[in-house]
């Protein structure tokens, strides 16, 4: 029940690029996250392995991303591969830390005909030499582009995110180069591996699971949510343009009021 009140489906049949120019003419979110979830899901219906439920799941980000950037969204950021994935079987780690650089190696003309930038937040170090020689690639050959900002959250963890900042702020302190005074806010966003993104604006997750899987968690305090059941290779643009429609019908107070409700 919680999740259909969050998730009211636009069933409009239309076709994809008329859906597109209608979004268009509303407020489209800035910045929109994905937590991709259900590839593992997918596979097992189709009595598929695993590793195939990643390989349609990375096809389906070209779709997307393609979505996002035909309606004017300034960033997308996907969450690909988090902390605590490690734990998982050492075959699908490998693999996972494959799909990068084949998705990068097939995808990255388009996106720089596109006007596409890649970023990433996360932690790149411990990632294997080819998928942080993938990454950086595709980061280096885009990193004048002006459109589209695809933001892989890799490696990434949000508890890990914000102990960095605060150990970062502290040292400052310390260093006599900030003062306890001055620690806001402000100060510890600034010190998050999103400081130069604005915040997302709405929260997309995929395949029935309702919550945030230490996923941005300061970034997403008015961040609007989207659940749908959805598994995340069958999300197609139809269902990622539902989520938009579905947003810009929200009223964003921020805690304050708006509108009517002022008067």
């Amino acid at each position: 029940m919680f999740k259909n009140f969050l998730n009211k489906q636009v069933n409009i049949a239309q076709p994809i690029e008329a859906r597109k120019e209608q979004v268009k003419r509303e407020s489209v979110p800035s910045h929109i996250a994905i937590i991709m979830d259900g590839n593992g899901r997918w596979a097992k219906k189709r009595a598929l392995p695993r590793i195939a439920g990643h390989r349609e799941g990375m096809k389906n980000v070209k779709k997307i991303t393609r979505c996002a950037s035909d309606i004017g969204v300034e960033v997308l950021t996907v969450y690909a591969f988090s902390t605590e994935n490690w734990k998982r079987p050492k075959e699908e780690v490998d693999f996972l830390m494959r799909l990068p650089v084949d998705f990068l190696d097939t995808f990255l003309p388009e996106l720089i005909e596109r006007n596409v930038r890649v970023e990433m937040i996360g932690e790149p170090d411990v990632l294997p030499k080819h998928t942080q020689g993938a990454l950086f690639e595709a980061m280096e050959r885009t990193k004048h582009n002006t459109g589209l900002i695809l933001n892989f959250a890799l490696n990434y963890g949000s508890r890990d995110e914000m102990v960095r900042a605060m150990k970062a702020v502290m040292q400052k302190v310390q260093q006599g180069d900030l003062c306890i005074q001055d620690v806001d806010e402000v100060c510890l966003s600034q010190h998050m591996m999103t400081s130069h993104l604005p915040e997302p604006d709405l929260l997309i997750r995929t395949s029935g699971e309702v919550r945030l899987s230490n996923f941005m968690l300061w970034q997403l305090a008015y961040t609007e949510f989207w659940f749908t059941d959805i598994l995340w290779p069958d999300f197609e643009e139809d269902a990622f343009l539902d989520a938009v429609q579905g947003y810009q019908k929200r009223n964003r107070r921020y805690g304050g009021l708006k509108g009517e409700e002022t008067n």
